[in-house]
C-alpha cells in the first residue's frame, strides 16, 4: 500500500513541479517585462504551442533531450530539475503523511508547495517574491500553533533566531551583498516549522554544505551571486524527512 501511495505522490509531485515552473515564468514575465503568457504552454524561443505529449513531466524533457521539438533550441534544465525535485519531495514526504491530523497535513502540503515555488523562482531568477515569502510566514505560524506548547516556546524562539536571525544579520552587515533580503524571511519560516534549535543548526549547516558542493565548481574563478533559497529549502526538506 505504501509503495502505491509513494508512486502516486511522485506523479503528483512531478505534475506540480511542471505547473509551478510554468507559473514562475508567467509571474516573472508579468513583473519584469509586463507581459503575459497565454493559457497554453509555449516554447519560450519560437513561441510554438506545445502538444500534450510534450508536456508530460520528466518524460517529455528526457525524450526531447531538453530541446524544443520544432526549433530544436534548448528548453533549459530548470524545468527538468523542478519536476524531478518536486516529485522526489512528495514521494519522500509520503512516508510521513499524517492521516490522523488531516488539517495539519493539508496546511503542511500547501506550505511545501509554496516553498517549492519559492525554490523554483529563486533558482530561475535569483529573486524571492514577497507575496510567497509572507504566505510562507503565515502558514508557518499556523503550523506552529498546531503543535504549540508553552515549554516548547523557547525552542521555537532559538530556532527562529538561528535561521532567520543569522541571515538577517548577514544581510544587514553586508548590505545585501552576501545574502538577499528574502533569505531571512525564508529562514524565519523554516525556523518556526522546525521549532528546534538543533534541527535549525543542522539545516543551517546542510544548506551551506549543499551550496558549496553544487555551486563552487560552477563558479570557480568567477565573481557573481548565486541564489541561496533553493539550497535552504532543500536542506529543510531533507531535515523534515
Amino acid at each position: 500500500m505504501q509503495a502505491i501511495f509513494t508512486v502516486i505522490a511522485f506523479i503528483i509531485g512531478a505534475c506540480l513541479g511542471s505547473f509551478l515552473c510554468c507559473q514562475a515564468r508567467r509571474l516573472h514575465l508579468r513583473i519584469a517585462k509586463n507581459k503575459k503568457l497565454g493559457s497554453r504552454s509555449v516554447c519560450l524561443k519560437c513561441h510554438t504551442k506545445l502538444k500534450w505529449y510534450d508536456n508530460i513531466p520528466i518524460i517529455s524533457w528526457l525524450v526531447l533531450k531538453g530541446k524544443c521539438r520544432k526549433c530544436h533550441k534548448k528548453i533549459g534544465i530548470g524545468e527538468f530539475i523542478s519536476e524531478l525535485a518536486s516529485a522526489l519531495t512528495f514521494s519522500l514526504l509520503s512516508f510521513n503523511f499524517n492521516f490522523e491530523n488531516i488539517y495539519f497535513s493539508i496546511v503542511f502540503i500547501i506550505f511545501i508547495i509554496n516553498f517549492l515555488f519559492l525554490a523554483i523562482y529563486d533558482g530561475l531568477y535569483g529573486e524571492l517574491p514577497n507575496f510567497n515569502l509572507w504566505l510562507a510566514i503565515i502558514l508557518a505560524i499556523i503550523l506552529t500553533v498546531f503543535n504549540f506548547s508553552l515549554p516548547h516556546l523557547t525552542d521555537i524562539i532559538f530556532s527562529v533566531a538561528i535561521l532567520g536571525g543569522t541571515y538577517l544579520i548577514l544581510y544587514l552587515v553586508s548590505k545585501g551583498q552576501w545574502v538577499g533580503d528574502g533569505d531571512w524571511l525564508l529562514g524565519t519560516a523554516i525556523g518556526l516549522v522546525l521549532g528546534s534549535p538543533w534541527l535549525a543548526l543542522v539545516t543551517l549547516f546542510l544548506s551551506n554544505l549543499l551550496a558549496c558542493i553544487v555551486m563552487l565548481p560552477l563558479t570557480k574563478g568567477q565573481n557573481h551571486k548565486i541564489p541561496f533559497g533553493p539550497f535552504l529549502i532543500a536542506a529543510f526538506i531533507i531535515v523534515m524527512v
